[in-house]
């Protein structure tokens, strides 16, 4: 079957399937013809079946593509605004759903079960009746494209790739000590001399606002909303060298391509360091149609905890008068008056060090709600085993795949269950990660571990975690889905608790 697992998916009886070349895909209600198109050319791409599109009824044989309300699935009450329904049958394929968004996760599902392997007929598909909601809103994918550039098409690569697994938040960490990666045309020289570089001395570049509006509007296209990061007051090397004025002495910072952090802050309180924030976030708020804004604040050693306080509290109003809501790593919750509803991010371990599960509590009693990203689980630049010549082992132990998969968010932090929690999100840093391909090779599949923890159902509460999360079952999923990977030239680590089968395509 799929990954991430279905709530629901019952073999039916009778025969199979067959995507015949004369196949069509029928649509019915709004948005119906934008997710027709995409999986047109899903299938085009993954099977070489190039099907029409049709807006009438659909014929034996046919995939019909249904948006009306009620269409969605409605297990335990379960309205979903992503949900979907998927029925396969001799007679042919049905998505239903009440949203494109469910529609096109149906499709996701749907191109999981199309054989990886297209070079012959009849291509089957066997009988099977799906029914399928998210457990969380927010399934977010980070990549940090700071400290190595990752080029708008190669982005849309990873967009590709992310989306397969229903993925549908992508995070860019946009600024950092090494780098800066959006144009900002108040202030130039963030881009022309912060953007000149990258970690160990790689090459720059940036995203033109232009460039930016078109990468935002691709991932929207296949329900991906951007979440642009600006991370402050910390990680700021790159615009305190393009700018002397935001430095205390008036002279700029030198260029910076290591990978050490907490030395580089803002002024917290100065009026050149105010129009800094507030010209920036008002320019990347408006090339961004998503509702979240990402400020960062982790990691301010050179700030004072006051200093770091006022900041954080003005920069998110900053964020809020724009028309966003404010998301920042789980030291903001140190801060008591940050907008309602911001949204924290913890990153600290599956089982929380010191005081990290009560600066992210702070933003659930400030009306807001958290994104879990452990560390230890969802940090996917650490290595898989040691001696890995990419990757980071500060966590203290390799990211196994079955870290990345057994463990629960609402049992992360005390206190803190499902009500609280807006979803997950897998993080990839660059500090070691060069290439487009060493980015799929660390991601995948610990991304789809961490993609299934955040959409499938949630294990039972009475059980041991190890009890509740069938790893075999999973890695035999990852297997089949390796496949689909493999015909499309995505890179991914073979790692040793998989039973993978024959390479079937480009790797």
């Amino acid at each position: 079957m799929v990954v991430p697992r279905p709530v629901s998916a019952e073999p039916s009886e009778g025969s199979p399937f067959v995507l015949a070349p004369t196949a069509r895909i029928s649509v019915a209600g709004p948005g119906a013809d934008a997710v027709a198109r995409l999986l047109r050319d899903a299938l085009a791409a993954d099977c070489a079946r190039d099907l029409a599109i049709v807006d009438e009824p659909p014929a034996f044989g046919d995939i019909a593509v249904v948006i009306a309300p009620g269409e969605g699935p409605h297990e335990d009450g379960s309205d979903s605004a992503e949900g979907y329904t998927l029925e396969i049958a001799a007679e042919g394929v049905r998505i239903g759903a009440a949203t494109p968004a469910g529609a096109f996760w149906g499709v996701q599902t749907l191109r999981q079960l199309v054989p990886a392997v297209c070079d012959g007929d009849p291509l089957t598909i066997e009988p099977v009746r799906v029914h399928d909601h998210p457990r969380y809103a927010y399934r977010g994918a980070m990549l940090d494209v700071a400290r190595h550039f990752f080029t708008p098409a190669e982005v849309k690569r990873f967009i590709d790739a992310i989306v397969l697994l229903k993925v549908n938040h992508l995070h860019l960490h946009l600024t950092d000590d090494q780098g800066w990666r959006i144009q900002i045309e108040s202030w130039p020289e963030l881009t022309r001399v912060g953007g000149s570089t990258g970690s160990d001395g790689s090459r720059g570049g940036f995203y033109t606002q232009d460039e930016f509006r078109d990468l935002v509007a691709y991932a929207a296209e296949q329900h991906v909303t951007v979440v642009p990061e600006l991370d402050m007051p910390g990680h700021t090397n790159a615009a305190l060298a393009s700018y002397p004025e935001l430095n205390p002495d008036g002279v700029a910072r030198p260029l910076y391509t290591g990978s050490a952090v907490g030395f580089s802050t803002l002024q917290t309180g100065d009026a050149v360091t105010r129009r800094f924030v507030r010209d920036v976030v008002r320019e990347v708020a408006a090339l961004t149609p998503g509702p979240l804004l990402h400020l960062g604040g982790d990691e301010c050693l050179s700030t004072s905890p006051a200093d770091f306080v006022a900041f954080v509290e003005e920069a998110a109003r900053v964020v809020a008068e724009n028309g966003k809501t404010a998301v920042g790593w789980h030291e903001m919750g140190k801060a008591g008056d940050l907008p309602a509803g911001t949204v924290g991010q913890y990153w600290d371990f599956t089982t929380p060090r010191e005081r990290s599960a009560e600066y992210a509590v702070t933003f659930v009693r400030g009306g807001g709600s958290l994104i879990l990203s452990p560390s230890d689980a969802a940090y996917l630049d650490i290595v898989y085993a040691e001696g890995d010549p990419i990757g980071q082992d500060w966590t203290g132990k390799p990211t196994t795949l079955r870290d990345a998969f057994v463990w629960d968010p609402a049992r992360v932090i005390p206190g803190v269950g499902d009500a609280h929690i807006l979803g997950v999100e897998a993080a990839l840093w660059t500090e070691t990660v060069t290439s487009i391909e060493e980015v799929e090779e660390m991601v995948l599949p610990r991304l789809a571990a961490v993609a299934e923890v955040g959409w499938s159902r949630a294990p039972a509460d009475t059980e041991p975690i190890e009890a509740t999360r069938d790893l075999d079952d999973f890695t035999g999923r990852v297997a089949e889905l390796a496949e689909h990977w493999d015909a499309a030239g995505t890179r991914y680590r073979r790692v040793p608790e998989v039973p993978w089968r024959e390479v079937t395509g480009i790797r």
